[in-house]
């Protein structure tokens, strides 16, 4: 009998403890999904290019005007409920499309539509002062409105900026920090293959750039740690308007050349002519069969840190594969 009392007695403090517990789990995950549910309707306050917007609680309807800023948003788990069409593509470039599916088109970078923007009802518009600085009245009308300064160069500078906009700095952080990790390895494994000198030109429609060290790709080569070629090796965006007499200039050990064409065939018959230039041809890279054709979208166009990685990774199936 008394065996059987002790036993209830410890099924009864068994039973009180386990109450307990699940009592204090309970208070537990209810703290933790009001400071989660805190976070994210705090107000905050954004300095960007155009001024000081405050944003009443973490976006969740966000509209992005830049084919760089979209790239951000993808890479930070954000899908836009509207962004602006690529350059090339229909209407999204190839490397993101399968992640733009449900994405309302509002136009282009240099041509918003402002009444399918107000249609989405966004509460947080993310664009550039270079592209939408006379639209930014209207926008900001809509939502609060963001702007980066300028479009060139380092992709991160403007990263750092849409992830303050969206609220989510440790996941920017996150991407930065792999990015980062990322050029250091490859370095590591191209040693002195980085004392090549790199080449970059492109082909548009009634234009031939040859890019230096403050382009999207010349940033690029840049952190890595690449040579270029002395008329290269300067810290602006490119030489633009290039005539077959500045052929020579583009020699190196090296050449990426990429070409947008928007489906006119007319920059193509560009980069075919030159291409086959005896003047081109007669360049040492040509000769050692060092001229490689690359995609427009990543090494120059889209401008983004997806972009960015999968230009990594031609760097690596050029050097380190071959």
């Amino acid at each position: 009998m008394k065996s059987i009392r002790t036993l209830l007695s410890l099924l009864l403090v068994s039973s009180l403890l386990l109450l307990a517990a699940c009592g204090n789990a309970k208070e537990e995950e209810k703290d933790s999904t009001t400071s989660n549910d805190s976070k994210k309707s705090e107000s905050y306050t954004i300095e960007h290019a155009m001024g000081t917007t405050e944003i009443e609680k973490t976006p969740e309807k966000v509209v992005i005007l830049t084919n760089e800023g979209t790239e951000a948003l993808l890479s930070m788990d954000v899908t836009p409920v509207g962004a602006v069409q690529s350059w090339t593509g229909d209407p999204w470039y190839n490397h993101i499309a399968d992640q733009m599916k449900d994405v309302e088109v509002v136009g282009t970078e240099s041509e918003l539509n402002i009444e399918a923007i107000a249609k989405l009802q966004p509460d947080l518009i993310i664009g550039n002062k270079m592209r939408q600085e006379e639209q930014y009245n209207q926008l900001k009308e809509i939502a609060p409105t963001v702007m980066a300064e300028t479009l060139r160069g380092n992709w991160k500078e403007n990263f750092k900026l849409y992830a303050k906009a969206l609220n989510k700095e440790e996941k920017g952080q996150e991407v930065i920090a792999e990015y980062n990790q990322r050029i250091e390895d490859i370095k590591a494994e191209l040693g002195d293959k980085l004392d090549q000198k790199i080449s970059m030109v492109r082909f548009m429609a009634g234009d031939v750039r040859i890019y230096h060290k403050d382009s999207f790709s010349g940033v690029i080569l840049d952190q890595l740690g690449f040579a270029r070629p002395e008329g290269q090796d300067v810290n602006d965006f490119a030489e633009t308007g290039v005539t077959k007499e500045r052929i020579p200039a583009m020699d190196g050990d090296a050449l990426f050349y990429f070409t947008y064409d928007t489906g006119d065939g007319e920059a193509n018959s560009l980069e075919e002519d030159w291409i086959n230039d005896p003047l081109f041809q007669n360049l040492e890279v040509a000769k050692n069969d060092k001229v490689f054709e690359v995609n427009d979208a990543i090494w120059n166009t889209a401008g983004g840190v997806i972009a960015a990685n999968k230009m990594l990774d031609d760097i690596e199936k050029f050097f380190l594969e071959q």
